[in-house]
């Protein structure tokens, strides 16, 4: 009875795996083939004007930087104004942020905490007004620097119709560690394997939580109301359920500083679970329902998206599929036939493992440096097991922890 309870049990876990494996890979492919079936590149002169937000706590060590850097962008500076949302903060990045020239909008509130808290605070303070002269917000976090022609790719696929846009998120600092490494070969393979894949099948893309652009009367149509700990993610679904998808601007390019130790990523990623299996437990029946009824393909991939925890979890019980049967035939209990599609998780692992090197290729990512760290990226893989783990025990937990960032650099030493 046991041996055939455990042999069910592993054999769903297969065939659920097997399924979730296809799913992405086929996305995968689309990302590859975009580089080919590239659509022809449209130029517009500036029109549009942009109100551009930057929620900041305690981020003195950066926030100058970033505020210099949107100063010198490559677009018409009567075009856009500059917000830093000082969000509680205690130390000094009112000043520096005042300084270098933005505007700087003071929040204090102790009960509600979190950037998804301070979107709303300062979209309130500056968008959700009458004859409001901005076209578009866009959001940037703290640590980041930008492209000099990220707001002239904006305005070029804002005229031609798209409402909400994601930005390419690249990384500033990838060589600081082997955590940053992988952190920037895990955005890197995101940024073309799963972005440029669903907007080359008209599906909808995700926002990444900085980077993105909103068209005005959009983002007071849908409003925002995303505050949990995973605000990018809770505000895609909310576009996507009002029949708003979010498009793609690989061009448009945002560097992002990454966590230098693995205590600094366990946490962030941790609190990204925490987010992910939140918002599965509150949109992943709306989305699938919806989905179904209106035969939306958009939809249904946003709800099975939702689900990253738990597909974590499954790649994490195939690891202990062999282990197990190894173990029970060793101990002489009873022998388990588990190989469902041997041939295919073979042929998986070893295509997957290639995928993501081709990946980088295309967009001029892949260095010999990156071989010796990809090892490392395996490691970094598997450590978001136990993470997808205490983030799905922990999802009640909405307690928002600040990430600290140090890394100053300049778009000079970039670009």
């Amino acid at each position: 009875m046991l041996k055939s309870l455990i042999l069910v049990l592993f054999t769903i876990i297969q065939i659920l795996f097997a399924f979730f494996g296809l799913y992405y890979f086929f996305m995968s492919i689309y990302g590859l083939l975009e580089k080919i079936n590239k659509p022809q590149y449209k130029s517009y002169f500036p029109v549009k004007k942009f109100a551009i937000f930057i929620p900041a706590h305690n981020e003195e060590e950066v926030i100058g930087s970033i505020v210099e850097n949107l100063n010198h962008l490559n677009y018409p500076k009567e075009y856009y104004d500059v917000f830093v949302v000082a969000d509680n903060c205690t130390d000094n990045t009112r000043n520096k942020a005042y300084e270098k020239g933005a505007n700087v909008l003071v929040r204090k509130d102790t009960e509600k905490r979190g950037k998804g808290h301070a979107l709303k605070w300062g979209f309130n303070e500056v968008i959700f007004k009458d004859n409001v002269d901005y076209d578009a917000i866009v959001v940037f976090d703290a640590d980041n620097l930008v492209s000099k022609n990220f707001l002239k790719e904006m305005n070029n696929k804002l005229c031609q119709g798209y409402k909400v846009l994601q930005g390419y998120i690249d990384s500033k600092n990838p060589e600081d560690s082997w955590i940053t490494a992988s952190y920037s070969i895990a955005f890197w393979a995101a940024n073309r394997l799963f972005q440029c894949s669903r907007w080359h099948l008209g599906l909808s893309c995700e926002i990444g939580g900085t980077g993105f652009c909103v068209d005005i009367n959009t983002l007071k149509e849908v409003g925002w109301e995303a505050t949990c700990l995973v605000e990018d993610l809770e505000f895609t679904m909310n576009l996507v359920l009002n029949g708003i998808k979010v498009g793609w601007v690989h061009e448009a390019v945002v560097y992002d500083e990454k966590p230098i130790t693995l205590a600094q990523s366990w946490n962030q990623r941790r609190r990204w679970m925490q987010g992910f299996a939140d918002v599965n437990s509150r949109y992943f029946i709306k989305l699938f329902k919806k989905g179904l009824i209106e035969k939306n393909a958009a939809l249904l991939d946003c709800a099975i998206y939702t689900l990253q925890p738990y597909v974590i979890l499954l790649g994490g019980l195939m690891i202990w599929i062999p282990l197990l049967n190894v173990y029970l035939f060793d101990s002489g209990m009873f022998i388990l036939t588990i190989s469902v599609f041997p041939g295919f998780f073979k042929a998986y692992g070893i295509i997957q493992f290639f995928l993501i090197p081709v990946s980088l290729f295309l967009d001029g990512k892949l260095s010999y440096k990156l071989f010796f760290y990809y090892p490392a990226y395996l490691l970094y893989c598997i450590t978001w097991i136990p993470i997808a783990i205490e983030g799905i025990i922990m999802m009640k937990d909405k307690e928002w922890n600040h990430t600290t960032h140090t890394r100053t650099l300049s778009i000079h030493e970039l670009e």
